[in-house]
């Protein structure tokens, strides 16, 4: 029996250290699975904070522009013959008064000696014209005439009063008379020849003067033509792709167009504003003086800015009635010809002032199902989502008109890391630098 109750009092004991190194081991494994537990939560997402700030800012207006060279020329071939030499590099910057192709001369230059002959003759000619040699001989013939007419008539005035008196015969006045009216006959034969002999001359003086300055201007003519042969550079900028290699034959029947040259510099931009637009940029009282006191910024079309400002140059005379705009040009600097004409690009300028605007970036603002909304971070690093009203851009902020308030901060990166209702670690962008080089 003793023996009986000894075992059992065994028994006993075995099973409440079972039960007790269980309670041990259950106990050792809560708790490290409460450390693993701990160990597995992650930290609060970092995120990138900036405050909503309050100042004046200028309101900007974009515009879509598209560029022009200030100055294109069409170089073109003028006289006919084969293109001899290509003197530039393609797309290359060429300067005023360089050469850049010359055309076969040696046509030009047997033509321009061929109207140098000529305009030697006509000049051998006019001289040959020039000294009336015909015409002296008729105006000695017609002097000759005239003495024996003078004589003829004296005979006659002397015989007549003679004649009278019977102091000398009916014959010898009738002579006298006929010698006169013979005198007076080849006297007016002799003016004929003269008067005709001189008008001959002066045509042949002035066809011959005629033939010299119609031979000079041969000699214009071919003098040019042999200059067109050089063909320069008429204003300095950048020159385009080659239209005609070396060998073919050019000018025939039209002037072919070789290359082209832009200067870009400075550089023009066209873009069209809206007639509200318009009256934003001017008023009654500043019309004529307030443009050209704007500054425009052209944005290139990979979102850089050109480092130089432009400014107005002009505006159209009318509103297109079809799309009720009215096209602007501005003018840019462009040292080397950096931007090249027809490049797409926005321009922006500063139409007004908003004093003490509320702003936040651009990016930190999302929409959500239509309404505008910014992820805000609260002094417990609390994620809200807020619903804001906005206005109009000020560079890369955009005004808050209802919403927010200055000071408060908003998420501008890492918003896809955030649930609203979530705890966030913000930092700033200086401070993701230091940590980040760090």
């Amino acid at each position: 029996m003793n023996k009986i109750l000894l075992m059992r009092n065994l028994f006993v004991s075995s099973a409440v250290l079972l039960v007790l190194a269980a309670l041990i081991t259950l106990t050792g494994c809560s708790s490290k699975g409460d450390h693993s537990a701990a160990a597995a939560q992650p930290p609060p997402p970092t995120v990138i904070v900036t405050e909503v700030t309050q100042k004046t800012v200028p309101i900007y207006s974009e515009y879509v522009g598209q560029t022009r060279a200030d100055n294109t020329v069409e170089l073109r071939a003028r006289v006919e013959g084969v293109l001899q030499k290509v003197y530039f590099k393609e797309g290359a910057p060429v300067r005023k008064g360089q050469l850049l192709f010359t055309i076969d001369k040696r046509p030009f230059e047997a033509a321009l000696q061929s109207a140098k002959a000529i305009a030697a003759k006509a000049v051998a000619d006019l001289a040959q014209a020039q000294q009336r040699t015909d015409v002296l001989q008729a105006q000695a013939q017609l002097a000759d005439a005239q003495a024996v007419k003078a004589r003829a008539d004296q005979d006659v005035a002397r015989l007549a009063p003679l004649a009278k008196e019977k102091a000398v015969t009916e014959q010898d006045l009738d002579a006298a008379i006929a010698t006169q009216k013979s005198a007076n006959a080849t006297v007016d034969a002799r003016q004929a020849n003269l008067t005709n002999l001189e008008a001959a001359v002066k045509y042949t003086v002035e066809r011959a003067r005629a033939e010299v300055s119609a031979s000079n201007a041969r000699i214009t003519q071919a003098q040019l033509d042999l200059s067109y042969c050089d063909i320069y550079a008429p204003i300095s900028g950048v020159i385009g792709f080659l239209q005609v290699d070396e060998g073919n034959l050019v000018g025939r029947n039209d002037a072919t167009l070789l290359a082209t040259v832009s200067a870009a510099d400075p550089l023009l931009v066209d873009f069209s504003v809206s007639e509200i637009e318009y009256l934003k940029l001017t008023d009654a009282k500043t019309v004529g003086h307030h443009a050209s006191t704007l500054r425009f910024d052209l944005l290139l079309s990979d979102e850089s800015q050109h480092p130089y400002q432009g400014t107005f140059k002009v505006l159209d005379r009318t509103v297109d009635p079809t799309t009720g705009t009215l096209k602007v040009e501005a003018t840019f600097p462009n040292p080397g010809s950096y931007l090249r004409p027809g490049q797409f690009a926005r321009v922006r300028v500063a139409v007004a002032e908003r004093e003490n605007a509320i702003l936040v970036p651009q990016r930190a603002v999302q929409e959500l199902q239509g309404a505008k909304t910014v992820l805000v971070v609260d002094a417990q690093n609390m994620v809200t989502v807020r619903t804001i009203k906005l206005g109009d851009e000020a560079d890369k902020e955009v005004v808050v008109l209802d919403g927010l308030i200055p000071g408060e901060r908003v998420i501008v990166e890492g918003m896809q890391k955030v649930r609203p209702g979530s705890q966030v670690n913000p930092a700033t962008a200086d401070q993701a630098k230091k940590i980040q080089g760090g």
